[in-house]
């Protein structure tokens, strides 16, 4: 597998930008598997959490060999704090990964662009920012992942704002918004075409109640979801090195 580093100039944040990418090449190297090459690899967007950046998979997981013996090319963008939102008084994130990285991705490197090869997860702040992505455009997406995620952002907000998210939408109180996912999963329940989602967290986890939330919100609406959780894990890398392995097993099932 070949690691690139690649910085860029974005039009959407008017500043050089900067995102990790892993490519399949013919010779992956000793104890990995070799496959085929002939088509245009699978592509992973991979989202950071709220204290990390597009450096954080590769230094705390072994995603690299995870994604090796698929195949599967990863694209692992920083966002700051934004929750890969646009900033009421910031920068314009979601337009960002949404938009402008899939464009960006797409002429720099030889990737497939069809939605049935294209994948998107995160972790924490992440998940959300998969989430919201998967339930945004369902029709971009063969399927989805959140590990450990604060995939309810919306009953977050309103009864508990320790990181001062609030200042990304400008008001506490964003139900029944495109930025709320349990708003978006109704709305979208219809959509033909519909991503397989996988979300997952421990059970000691902070952000259990939102996963108990989502799961069942997600069914009741029509969603294709597998869930899991672990017995007593927390929010660490142990559990996400699992979480990201699992779900590209899940992708190939």
């Amino acid at each position: 597998m070949a690691f690139l580093q690649v910085q860029f100039y974005s039009k959407t944040l008017v500043v050089a930008s900067t995102i990790n990418v892993i490519l399949p090449e013919p010779s992956k190297g000793i104890g990995i598997s070799e496959c085929g090459d002939e088509e245009p690899p699978k592509v992973l967007y991979l989202l950071h959490g709220y204290s990390d950046d597009h450096s954080i998979w590769m230094r705390r997981t072994s995603v690299e060999r995870y994604a090796a013996a698929h195949n599967l090319a990863i694209v692992m963008p920083a966002v700051n704090h934004s929750c890969y939102c646009n900033e009421v008084s910031g920068e314009r994130y979601w337009d960002y990964v949404s938009e402008e990285l899939p464009e960006v991705c797409s002429r720099f490197f030889r990737i497939s662009t069809r939605p049935e090869d294209t994948y998107v997860a995160g972790l924490s702040m992440g998940g959300y920012g998969a989430m919201r992505l998967a339930l945004t455009y369902p029709e971009r997406f063969a399927a989805a992942a959140s590990f450990s995620g604060a995939v309810d952002l919306a009953s977050q907000l309103l009864y508990s704002d320790g990181l001062g998210l609030a200042r990304i939408f400008g008001t506490k109180d964003i139900t029944g918004t495109d930025v709320d996912t349990m708003y978006l999963m109704k709305k979208n329940a219809a959509a033909e075409h519909k991503p397989r989602l996988y979300v997952s967290c421990g059970t000691d986890d902070f952000l259990y109640d939102e996963h108990k939330r989502f799961v069942p919100a997600l069914r009741e609406n029509g969603w294709d979801v597998t869930s899991f959780e672990k017995p007593g894990a927390t929010h660490e890398w142990g559990f996400w090195d699992e979480q990201i392995k699992a779900f590209i097993e899940f992708i190939y099932a």
